[in-house]
Parts: C-alpha cells; structure tokens; sequence
C-alpha cells in the first residue's frame, strides 16, 4: 500500500494473507514515534519497516478485535514490548482469539493481554502528534475510529464503496450505520480514510458515491 504523509503524521500500510487486512504504522515524523494499528497476517513487514525507519514504537492499538485484525499482536508485542491499547466492549472477542483462528481455520499465537482500555473521547498520542477516539460499534460492538487532523484509520466500518459486515460476533446493521452518519460523514470532505481492507477513500467520495450509504442497504465485500 502507499505511504501518505500528512502534516506531522504518516501513514504507511501492510496488507497480507487471506483475510486481506491492513495494518498500519503510524509515525509522528518531528519526533520519529509511532503506533502500530490493527496487526495482522502483515506484521512481519510491519516490523521490517518500524527496524529500517528506527521508528520507537509507543502503543500497538486495535479498532477491534475480530482475527484478521489482532493475529499478529503477539509478534508484535513481543517485538515492540508497546502496550497493547482497545475498547472494553471487544474485550471479549479479543479473549476468544484461538476459538476464532478455529472458526476460519488459521493458526493464531494467542494475544497477550490487554494493557489499557480505549474509550470514546480519548486521546491516543504519537509523539508530538494526537488521534482521537471515536467509539464506532456496528461492525464490533467495541470498533473504534482513530481520527486525526487531516487522517482517520476507520478500521471496518466504511471502506472504498463498501460497508463493514454485520454478521459476525458484535455486528448490528442499524447500529453500524448510525456510526457512520455520526462518526465518520461528521468528518471533513477532505479527511483520508484509511480502511481495515481495500485502498484508502475519503469521506467526501464515499458521501456522494457509496451506494450503501444512499440507499442505506445491507452488505459488504469486506471486513
């Protein structure tokens, strides 16, 4: 995937593996921290780039906690020692990591525990820069959204013409679209969305083209 600076943060991804998730550093280039978001089946390339960048990586935080998204938190607290950092209402899910490696058929090291929890309002910080916290359930009853001055890593509620699913533990289609009407089109225009599968979007293209969210219909691709 493509490496976007925007103002003081840049936001590289890794995609690999079958479930297509993407995973995230997020660097604070004045200060050369970072955070890494949602490791997955890419965390190996994850960490490749944190050792050739020299980025010192803060926190390992997750949007949620469905398999795709937290199969590589183990290597990558084991690499980074960061805490790791998600919403209390996955807390569950991401406890039953091994029972859904079982459910899809993939082997999973399980996570380490959790070391903090997220909650709406919060503020996440990378280096000089700041993310805040927006609670976001629809898609996973603790999905939140990680939102910046000019970037937000959405995870799986909205992708590139496409919704998240809501037919996996903590989905609710109602739910998921009321988060997207106040958590994601409240955004600016021009906000890049950096989504938990496909390429990036941006708010205003996927207010005028999304046909999920004009004709408020169920499904998706992805997620």
């Amino acid at each position: 995937m493509p490496e976007v600076g925007s103002g003081a943060v840049k936001v590289q991804g890794f995609t690999a593996g079958a479930f297509g998730e993407n995973c995230y550093l997020v660097t604070c280039t004045a200060s050369g921290r970072g955070i890494l978001v949602d490791p997955g089946a890419a965390t190996p390339q994850l960490l490749q780039a944190v050792k050739e960048q020299g980025v010192a990586v803060d926190l390992i935080v997750l949007t949620h906690a469905h398999i795709d998204h937290v199969e590589g938190v183990a290597e990558a607290k084991r690499a980074t020692d960061a805490p790791v950092l998600l919403h209390r209402d996955d807390e569950q899910l991401y406890h039953a990591t091994p029972l859904q490696a079982e459910w899809f058929g993939v082997k999973v090291e399980p996570p380490p525990p959790v070391d903090a929890y997220l909650a709406h309002g919060d503020v996440v910080r990378v280096g000089d820069c700041e993310l805040a916290v927006r609670h976001a359930p629809g898609h996973a009853s603790g999905h939140v959204l990680l939102v910046g001055e000019e970037v937000a890593l959405v995870g799986d509620v909205v992708f590139r013409g496409s919704i998240g699913r809501t037919d996996l533990p903590g989905g609710d289609f109602q739910t998921l679209m009321r988060s997207i009407r106040e958590q994601v089109l409240t955004l600016p225009d021009e906000m890049t969305l950096y989504t938990g599968h496909g390429p990036e979007t941006t708010v205003g293209y996927e207010r005028l083209t999304n046909p999920f969210l004009a004709q408020g219909a169920a499904g998706s691709a992805f997620g």
